[in-house]
């Protein structure tokens, strides 16, 4: 027995003109309505086949729209099961919200335990071969 879901898909506007990709449109929207809570903790999202079909996009739209989302951990994915609205959490970060700090190599390094000394030897062709301690 299927299950009906809750999303008014209707609501859903995806403008095939705009410069903005179409996978980013239907994430923006997704996640507005998920946090302005249109679409309540639990709400079972269709199916991306369903959603493609209903949208007129491609499945691969769809899906790169849920996993960005499910990247967030705005979404659930459950194999067999669906995927459903979780709980918002503080530390949501939009898709293309910038990371505040720069990346520091050298710290990353020095976290990895990056080796300090290294030595430098060529093998018998000649090409260069760096063993660390």
């Amino acid at each position: 027995m299927k299950r009906s879901t809750n999303l008014p898909v209707m609501a859903l506007r995806i403008k095939t003109q705009s410069a903005c990709p179409r996978y980013l449109q239907l994430y923006n929207q997704l996640r507005q309505a998920i946090l302005e809570q249109e679409l309540p903790v639990g709400t079972r999202l269709p199916s991306t086949r369903a959603l493609a079909c209903t949208l007129r996009l491609s499945r691969n739209t769809v899906l790169n729209a849920y996993e960005a989302l499910v990247a967030d951990a705005l979404l659930v994915a459950r194999k067999g099961s669906g995927t459903h609205v979780s709980l918002p959490s503080d530390t949501i970060r939009s898709l293309a919200a910038p990371i505040l700090r720069p990346f520091d190599l050298w710290g990353a390094l020095r976290e990895a335990r990056f080796p300090a000394t290294s030595a430098f030897l060529r093998d018998p062709d000649g090409n260069p071969l760096y063993v660390h301690r």
